[in-house]
């Protein structure tokens, strides 16, 4: 059992939270502890007291032991905050007490008094002898730590140009931060995989209660499906579909792909004509885009996209039907 106690310079839930997180990011990252907060790998106690503005003392803590998630540890200051302030303002006293949360009613409630440290009578143990830790031997353990997150953070940034959000979320786990890396070295896109692994990789794992670790679809595997949309073999909303497939082990990408026919069409020559057709059977919204403000037509596009791509039952290219449509469409404008 490792226990780490704070000096009581935290002011929010959020900043204690934010606290908790970092220590829990640390510890996961280093392999000293798995971070399962539900099974009790990683819990922490809430120490809350409140005082009038102004005073320089701090009033009695409570403590509220063994909370199991970040959420009910939000939970737990702020309520506590609350109960503690209300009693204070109606002249009441705050006992130094130990609490448990209730999540169900979300409150906490008494366990027990706690004693003052006075009272717990501490005294040395003579078997136990006091341990003297050298700097050179702290410096020997530090040589040897991996990349921590928050320098994993830094190097995310400049080393991949992510955002310091993104950047933060993908470093603050060791796995997922190994997960991402394999994908962006494998398709040579960064900002790609880092939107796929916060997005639909983030919201399959948590539909399904599952850590990175565990997800069907490994790195590798993704980074194949990432490719066939660079190379304009599928897009985006196909690639979904194919995702989906491979979560629940229908096969690689381009099996899938194959399978479902999923592959984007790419001739110029059949696109353009699909182009043509839907402009031709659309008189209405043409002669609207006709009539419109050079600067408002842009937004009218969208029609006609949406029609060419269920002509085309979603395989025409996007990128290749927008540089086909916009120019036939403003050529009847002149």
């Amino acid at each position: 059992l490792l226990e780490i106690v704070s000096e009581p310079d935290m002011r929010s839930a959020e900043e204690a939270i934010a606290y908790a997180k970092k220590i829990h990011s640390i510890v996961t990252c280093i392999g000293i502890c798995d971070g399962n907060m539900a099974e009790g790998s990683f819990r922490v106690d809430c120490n809350v007291s409140v005082r009038h503005k102004g005073d320089d003392k701090l009033g009695n803590r409570t403590e509220t032991k063994n909370i199991n998630s970040f959420r009910f540890i939000e939970k737990a200051i702020k309520g506590e905050i609350i109960r503690q302030i209300e009693i204070l303002e109606d002249g009441g006293h705050i006992p130094q007490e130990t609490r448990l949360y209730d999540a169900e009613k979300d409150q906490t409630r008494t366990m027990r008094s706690k004693e003052e440290a006075n009272d717990y009578r501490y005294f040395p143990c003579p078997d136990l002898l006091p341990i003297v830790i050298e700097d050179d031997y702290i410096d020997a353990i530090r040589s040897k730590l991996p990349e921590l997150p928050d320098a994993k953070k830094q190097r995310f940034i400049d080393q991949y140009q992510l955002n310091k959000k993104d950047a933060g979320v993908i470093s603050s786990n060791t796995a997922q931060a190994d997960y991402f890396e394999i994908v962006a070295k494998g398709i040579k896109d960064a900002k790609l995989a880092a939107n796929w692994l916060l997005g639909e990789v983030a919201k399959t794992l948590n539909q399904n209660d599952l850590q990175i670790s565990e997800s069907p679809v490994d790195a590798d595997a993704l980074a194949a499906l990432l490719i066939r949309i660079k190379d304009n073999t599928i897009s985006v909303n196909a690639a979904k579909q194919v995702f989906e497939a491979m979560w629940n082990r229908q096969g690689s990408a381009d099996q899938i792909i194959a399978d479902k026919g999923l592959k984007q069409e790419t001739d110029s020559g059949a696109i353009e004509k699909i182009v043509r057709d839907v402009i031709a059977s659309s008189d209405k919204q043409v002669q609207q885009y006709i009539a419109a403000e050079p600067d408002k037509r842009g937004k009218m596009l969208g029609f006609f996209m949406g029609q060419i791509m269920k002509a085309s039952k979603g395989k025409a290219n996007p990128g290749q039907v927008q540089g086909l449509l916009k120019p036939i469409l403003d050529s009847m404008c002149d």
